[in-house]
């Protein structure tokens, strides 16, 4: 039988919730959307799609209240809506879940939900048992495991992204916005978020929704929507669509190979690492990566990759171990003597410490280059640095109305390629990337992986870790395989499988991948 509620949420079931029509918005030298306009129905997941500058984030921004269109129109259940603040926006029923977390981290889980909401007593002040209680009853409505007094700040990363979600929720929004909302997620809590999301739609309520990952798209989505350099492209039921149409739509040309993994000659051992231990982040890894060759490193969160590649790089330097460049013993107390060394490190967070977000472009570029373009008295040798930076501009594609431009308002495909232009400036004869194409669009992504392949044929060699199997797969050589701080597994090529990987990252022997498959 069907409940009342749900009758109710079927009978809205396509209602035409939200409009924007021939929307347009100008920043200087650049039109973000040129006459754009987007449809959003009652019950269905609408996917937004394009390549990094597409100008989904613009177009968000304005239904979020957050920007102002320069041209066009929004409406709401019919109704003309115009939107001055975010505030305005949640008054209005839109509520949007940021990519990057906008939550207070010294502040309890049950106040970041309620800010600026909470209830009162009667003398006014907030009522915190209350508070709680609501906060709870809204986390166990949506199964989600964490304490309402809690400090967000002692959350994961993962859980934080869910309290974002249900601090979404909370506002009993009819349209709900969420951006890349499985981009620091494990699988297990993206199947829990897309539980949400389906009961979400069972409610009548809309979900539009922005990621990169095509395999989340053709998952939920119920509507696509694709632009590309700020116009509207085409809007088309899922079904009716493939990922290669997708792509295809997106960049505007065929994309036949993510993934363009190449022959590259592989040489000497490059770097070695023995033994190389840090009480309670990882313990005994060794492993060599040569010349020429792509090493991927897999694991699942909290596995240790990206801990023992700043050990290696000499942010928090290993207490135990050994490392060898060229078969010659280093030991890297600073990042500085590990650049100098030849190594790079393209660092997993881009904002959190690899850009200098209120610098320009050319800054983020040049900045580990500069003692190399000094001449006499230290003076810097501009052109000639000038020089070097807008040709790796160009070679990696950036797009920027110059390099001038503050890196903080591009899209993150291109502050990615920009911290790539940074540590190809210097050459490195080891370079490692760390979830390189992390929050990066599929034309950018086949981009990113297109040089890592030539970098290689150049004789670097190449660490890439990513929690994305098939990047993994797709790009590697070989593959090492970490679990709880230790070396699990190797895989070579021929090898590789998605069922392998993970059950070396689960801490299982392979004998239980083949067993499973049985």
């Amino acid at each position: 039988m069907t409940s009342h509620t749900d009758a109710t949420a079927q009978g809205s079931a396509n209602q035409l919730l939200l409009q924007a029509q021939d929307i347009c918005k100008r920043f200087p030298g650049v039109v973000a959307l040129n006459k754009v306009s987007l449809f959003v129905r009652a019950g269905e997941v609408h996917a937004l799609m394009g390549e990094n500058g597409a100008g989904k984030s613009t177009m968000m921004k304005i239904l979020a209240g957050s920007y102002i269109p320069d041209e066009g129109s929004l409406s709401f259940k019919g109704k003309a809506l115009k939107l001055r603040t975010p505030r305005e926006a949640l008054d209005h029923g839109i509520a949007m879940i940021h990519q990057e977390l906008n939550l207070l981290p010294d502040m309890t889980v049950a106040e970041n939900i309620w800010i600026g909401r909470e209830p009162v007593n009667g003398f006014g002040f907030v009522n915190h048992a209350k508070l709680n209680q609501n906060t709870r009853e809204l986390l166990d409505r949506l199964k989600i495991g964490v304490d309402p007094e809690c400090l967000l700040g002692e959350l994961s990363i993962a859980n934080r992204q869910m309290v974002e979600i249900a601090k979404a929720v909370s506002y009993e929004s009819q349209v709900l916005i969420m951006d890349e909302p499985t981009s620091a997620i494990t699988e297990k809590e993206v199947d829990h978020l897309f539980d949400i999301i389906a009961d979400l739609k069972r409610q009548g309520k809309a979900i539009i929704y922005i990621t990169h990952k095509m395999n989340e798209v053709f998952r939920i989505a119920d509507s696509i929507t694709i632009l590309r350099d700020g116009r509207h492209i085409l809007t088309q039921p899922a079904a009716q669509m493939t990922p290669n149409s997708l792509i295809a739509a997106m960049v505007g040309r065929e994309m036949d190979q993510v993934f363009p993994k190449e022959h590259a000659d592989i040489g000497a051992v490059a770097l070695s690492l023995r033994g190389l231990s840090r009480r309670g982040q990882f313990h005994d890894v060794s492993f060599d990566v040569r010349y020429g060759e792509i090493v991927g490193l897999a694991g699942l969160m909290g596995a240790g990759r990206t801990e023992v590649m700043e050990s290696l790089f000499g942010i928090h330097p290993p207490e135990a171990g050994q490392i060898l460049i060229d078969g010659k013993a280093e030991r890297f107390r600073t990042p500085k003597q590990a650049i100098h060394a030849g190594l790079a490190l393209l660092t997993e967070d881009r904002k959190k410490s690899g850009l200098f977000l209120g610098l320009d472009v050319i800054s983020n570029m040049d900045i580990t280059v500069l003692p190399e373009y000094c001449g006499l008295f230290g003076f810097v040798r501009q052109k000639k640095l000038d020089a070097a930076c807008h040709d790796m501009s160009q070679r990696l594609k950036i797009k920027t109305p110059n390099l001038q431009e503050i890196i903080g308002n591009l899209s993150g495909g291109n502050q990615q390629k920009a911290l790539i232009a940074r540590w190809l400036l210097n050459r490195p004869r080891i370079l490692i990337l760390d979830e390189p194409t992390r929050g990066v669009d599929v034309g950018a992504k086949a981009e990113i992986h297109k040089l890592v392949t030539q970098l290689a044929q150049s004789g670097a060699a190449i660490i890439l870790i990513s929690s994305e199997l098939p990047e993994v797969m797709g790009m590697s050589d070989r593959v090492i395989v970490m679990h709880e701080g230790r070396v699990s597994g190797e895989l070579m090529r021929d090898d590789f499988s998605q069922e392998s990987i993970l059950t070396l990252a689960s801490g299982l022997p392979l004998a239980a991948a083949s067993h499973s498959l049985q």
